[in-house]
Formats: structure tokens, C-alpha cells, sequence
């Protein structure tokens, strides 16, 4: 096993570093962030526990894909969270989701292509510029193991 070693001096932007560095490369790259929130909902015409009252602590895993900007970034995960925040979770989050969403069966398969297309306006919105950022994949976890899927590759 290697030792480690301390830095004795920081990287500067000008001297050990030029700013037409920053971005390594040019190709596309997929950003991946999970959030969480908590709902409430039941689901009409089913026979089973999900047909009462109850709630959930939703896991939603966003991928975004895009080219890097001068700095190497192809967006910031903040920029994404603030995204999340404004479509999804404000509208959702300790919510009683039968009563926020359209009118639909409130599964996840159902909810997961809502907040696909949400998402999707909000990315075309937000991040129209020469990176190319688009949604990629989102998945909706209803509970640790049981989750729903959308791809861009099926939306095509």
C-alpha cells in the first residue's frame, strides 16, 4: 500500500492549469442524482393493500445526458435539484397525489411518464443551449424494492 501524501500547494487556474483545459473532452455524458419525497395515494379497481389509503417514501433517479461546457461540467448539480424541486417535488412532496396529479391511476408505471414529461419541458426550458441536455432515464422507487422505469429510447 502507496503512502499518502499531503499537498503542499493548490492547483491554480492560470499557472498549473489553463482554462481551455477545463473541459477534458467533447462527447456526451450522462449526470445521475436521486431525490426523495413523501406522498400519499391509493389506487382504484385493484384488489390489494394499494386499494387503501397509505403512503410512500418515493426515490426518483434522474439521469440527464449532455456535452461538457468550458468548464467541464454538463450541468450542475444544483441547477438539477432546483429542477426537481420546482417540477416535481413542490407539486407532490407530502402531498395526496390522487388529488395533484391528472386524473389517473396514481401506480408508479402511471406517475413515472408524468414526471417524464414534466421533467422533459423543464430540461427543453431551462437548458436550451449548444450541450444538448436531455432527459435519459428516470426511475421511480415506491418502496426499496419495487420501482418503475422510462427511458428516452422508448419514448423515441
Amino acid at each position: 500500500m502507496g503512502s499518502y501524501q499531503i499537498p503542499t500547494k493548490l492547483q491554480q487556474l492560470g499557472t498549473h492549469i489553463q482554462p481551455d483545459e477545463l473541459a477534458y473532452h467533447q462527447k456526451r455524458v450522462a449526470v445521475t442524482k436521486e431525490f426523495s419525497f413523501d406522498a400519499a395515494h391509493h389506487l382504484h379497481n385493484y384488489e390489494g393493500k394499494c386499494k387503501n389509503l397509505h403512503g410512500h417514501t418515493y426515490r426518483l433517479v434522474i439521469t440527464v445526458s449532455g456535452f461538457v461546457d468550458e468548464i467541464g461540467l454538463v450541468i450542475d448539480f444544483g441547477e438539477l435539484k432546483r429542477i426537481y424541486r420546482e417540477v416535481i417535488e413542490n407539486k407532490l412532496d407530502h402531498q395526496y397525489l390522487n388529488e395533484v396529479l391528472p386524473p389517473m391511476n396514481t401506480s408508479a408505471e402511471n406517475m413515472v411518464v408524468w414526471m417524464w414529461e414534466q421533467l422533459e419541458v423543464a430540461f427543453q426550458r431551462e437548458t436550451a443551449d449548444e450541450r444538448g441536455i436531455r432527459l435519459e432515464e428516470l426511475t421511480l422507487y415506491e418502496t426499496p424494492t419495487s420501482r418503475a422505469t422510462m427511458k428516452r429510447t422508448w419514448m423515441e
